[in-house]
């Protein structure tokens, strides 16, 4: 009897640890969402004119202080400005670069630009390697006509790239998450 009874163990134990798979042999990679603290865009006039630089800076990324946004003056009309974006995680020391890891994994990410009062058009100058556009490099046209109002900049994350209107930079049905929003006050005089 007792031989049976330590057979009936041996066999349940076998049964444990052979009814548990090892799901650790090959665990998936974790991508964690970049640490976006500063974003900076800098546009240049084709033509003369000052540069203008837009930036939105959160410290304390989701902690309670706002963001500190700033633009250094007023956009001409009629004029086409070259943009480029610059992104930084400056919760480390050093500040770490997003926009190269933006770079890197560029398939995985898109920027879209929106104003009110129909105040500029934008046009994408870097895309890639699908030829999807990713908005780190744009152009920027403003109106011929003066006006005030905002210039929104939204980085996705996994963007369903090929919806419809998504390279034209239509954020409708892009989907994925928002890994940064911007919204900054503008004036084209």
């Amino acid at each position: 009897m007792k031989t049976l009874k330590n057979l009936s163990v041996l066999f349940i134990s076998v049964l444990v640890f052979t009814a548990c798979s090892n799901d650790d042999d090959n665990p998936e990679p974790v991508n964690e969402e970049e640490v976006i603290t500063t974003l900076t865009a800098t546009l240049v006039p084709t033509t003369d004119g000052s540069t203008i630089t837009l930036q939105t800076r959160d410290l304390d990324g989701d902690g309670p202080n706002a963001p500190v946004v700033t633009v250094s003056g007023t956009f001409a009309v009629n004029t086409t400005y070259n943009g480029t974006l610059a992104l930084l995680n400056e919760t480390e020391s050093p500040a770490e670069s997003i926009t190269e890891e933006i770079e890197e994994e560029d398939e995985e990410h898109q920027f879209f630009f929106e104003t009110t009062n129909s105040l500029a058009t934008f046009d994408y100058e870097d895309f890639d390697e699908d030829s999807n556009p990713v908005g780190l490099a744009f152009t920027l046209t403003t109106s011929a006509t003066p006006g005030t109002g905002t210039l929104t900049i939204t980085l996705r994350h996994e963007p369903n790239k090929s919806a419809s209107g998504v390279s034209d930079g239509d954020i409708t049905n892009a989907g994925g998450e928002t890994d940064i929003q911007a919204v900054f006050n503008i004036a084209v005089e």
